[in-house]
């Protein structure tokens, strides 16, 4: 099989189906090709947002994105925003009390089958079950190739996401093969996943859930602070507020922890003055009740039986001062050592990709000017909360106008 085009699409996701409609959308003559190694696109959309799509944010700032490319956020800003764009597509949407951005349908399914809609309306092509196994440059293009044939192109957006759930699809091959090809990766991690801490840190925590505050600590300082739900399992911390301190994995590998403040609407001394209070109140009680009126009780008994040198049967008046000012300061800073990230399977986005120093700013490649990328791929990655559907959104319909543009 051979076929031939002005624009290959590399990947069917949702920055290649963005990246096609800008595509043609700029230049209506274009023939523009999607590629998807998958039997269908779009399929990880389907998934995002257990089934719901949070496919943006109403307030993408700069502060929620993190990596090395330069002008993200003039890109992102350049755009008419998720709910814009989706609206010119006849996706009715809604945002939540945190701008989370979700179709009205509350289903992936009317954001996939409107992004094919209009595709299909443009004239776009799609070629599924190709998956590209390398490239190489002609004299007046590209031609792909896959097991199952050649696509030559003039010009290709590579929207191949990174390595974050591999099962559809992303894992991680076109990355490898553009490094092979000479391509700058920034260091890459799972990122909005849960961090893995020694099992017997949390030993009788699995299935707690409590609100906090949550900090990235590295050796005494604070990198970053989260607030929000904070979920335990057997071996890691969970929760979007630990999501987004995933990232920092990488950077501080072996010399990161997190720290929970467990009452963080409370100061130290007003912790401090509730347990003497606690202490006066349940003088009959035994040491597994003193925290079970601030917290369930798996994690009641978890931090006085892991601060105290105590059985829980002894009787809470028996317990000193100086073990209710430990008991305090616990509580308020309740540490864990991270000993690793999540597998790819759990996460979320990837940390990570092509670095910044690879692409202008139209994303076209630095060391080949018929070259342009987008999504995921590339060195830039959002917090939880729709940020990183909201870059897809906004650099596919980039990359694809610069691309289509240049064919001008």
């Amino acid at each position: 099989m051979n076929k031939r085009t002005d624009i290959a699409v590399i990947g069917g996701g949702a920055s290649g189906l963005a990246a096609a409609i800008g595509a043609k959308t700029a230049n209506p003559s274009a023939e523009v090709l999607i590629v998807e190694k998958l039997a269908k696109t779009g399929r990880k959309i389907l998934v995002t947002g257990s089934g719901r799509c949070n496919l943006g944010n109403g307030e993408p700032a700069p502060r929620f994105y993190h990596g090395s490319v330069r002008n993200a956020a003039e890109i992102i800003a350049a755009g008419s925003g998720s709910a814009e764009f989706f609206a010119s597509l006849g996706v009715l949407t809604c945002a939540d009390s945190q701008g989370r951005l979700y179709p009205v349908s509350n289903s992936g399914a009317s954001v996939l089958g409107a992004l094919r809609l209009k595709n299909a309306e443009l004239g776009t092509e799609e070629l599924c079950g190709f998956g590209v196994t390398d490239f190489r440059r002609e004299k007046n293009g590209y031609t792909l190739i896959s097991e199952s044939g050649e696509v030559s192109c003039r010009r290709m957006i590579i929207a191949a996401g990174g390595y974050a759930a591999p099962s559809l699809g992303t894992d991680g091959g076109m990355l490898r093969l553009l490094k092979n090809h000479g391509y700058k990766s920034a260091k890459i991690c799972p990122g909005i996943a849960p961090l893995r801490v020694a099992p017997e840190s949390v030993k009788g925590l699995k299935g707690v859930r409590v609100k906090g505050k949550i900090s990235a600590v590295t050796e005494g300082r604070i990198l970053r602070e989260e607030y929000g739900e904070i979920q335990f399992t057997e071996n890691s911390l969970s929760g979007i507020c630990v999501f987004n301190l995933a990232g920092l994995f990488s950077q501080y590998e072996g010399r990161l922890s997190l720290v929970a403040d467990l009452l963080p609407d409370m100061t130290h001394h007003e912790v401090e003055d509730y347990l003497f209070s606690v202490r006066r109140l349940r003088k009959g009680s035994t040491a597994d009740e003193l925290l079970t009126g601030a917290f369930v009780r798996n994690l009641a008994v978890y931090l006085v039986k892991t601060t105290l040198d105590r059985q829980m049967t002894d009787k809470i008046p028996d317990i000193t001062d100086r073990e209710i000012k430990r008991l305090a300061q616990r509580i308020k800073g309740l540490e864990f050592r991270v000993t690793g990230c999540s597998s790819w399977q759990n996460a979320q986005v990837t940390f990570g990709g092509i670095h910044g120093s690879c692409v202008d700013e139209n994303l076209r490649s630095v060391r080949d000017s018929g070259i342009y990328f987008a999504g995921e791929i590339l060195d830039i990655a959002g917090d939880c909360g729709g940020f990183n559907l909201e870059w897809a959104w906004a650099s596919g319909l980039w990359a694809g106008k610069k691309c289509a543009e240049s064919l001008m």
